[in-house]
């Protein structure tokens, strides 16, 4: 287990009761196996990117929100990467990196996603409190399946879409792919 694993199975164990939520009503509103959400909570199991996403909707938060408590800005205006939390899928390699945290200003955040190629991570639509996002890509091809909108990216590329509908990123390529989030929650 990882720190970042023990942060998320606390994480998870204080949203769900925040919101009192039992392990029963959460699978329900996630889709994921009670079993699984106290195999996660107990950090006895590492959830992987598409678990994460099911359970980030059926809290009604973002995903960034179940991977970190919310912290105040820092002081400094230059945040280094060594700084940047860091997180990979135990099943696909994928990696998630959250560049710049939610700034309560502007409501936005900065996430760099690497894909392996070949991968795909499925998330389902969040059913509460939806947001916007902006997607970039910076190496590599990328397919972006939003809802039933099929988008085939290439390095330069841009894409905004919402999270009010399922969305799938696929890596298709022999190379792996790098992209950015700009997550805007206003």
């Amino acid at each position: 287990m990882t720190t970042l694993d023990q942060a998320i199975a606390q994480r998870l164990a204080h949203l769900r009761g925040q919101q009192r939520l039992s392990l029963a009503q959460l699978a329900e509103r996630a889709g994921v196996s009670k079993a699984m959400i106290s195999k996660i909570e107990r950090q006895d199991s590492s959830p992987t990117a598409a678990v994460l996403g099911r359970l980030a909707s059926g809290l009604g938060v973002s995903l960034s929100q179940l991977l970190a408590e919310d912290k105040p800005a820092g002081s400094s205006a230059l945040r280094r990467r060594e700084a940047q939390e860091a997180w990979r899928d135990p099943a696909s390699g994928y990696v998630r990196r959250q560049v710049a945290e939610l700034d309560q200003a502007s409501g936005s955040e900065l996430v760099e996603i690497t894909l392996p190629p070949g991968q795909r991570i499925d998330y389902p639509c969040w059913h509460s409190q939806p947001y916007r996002q902006r997607l970039w890509l910076v190496e590599g091809t990328l397919e972006v399946t939003y809802g039933e909108e099929r988008y085939l990216m290439e390095a330069g590329d841009q894409l905004d879409f919402a999270v009010d509908k399922p969305v799938s990123y696929l890596a298709p390529g022999s190379e792996p792919c790098r992209y950015l989030l700009n997550i805007l929650h206003k």
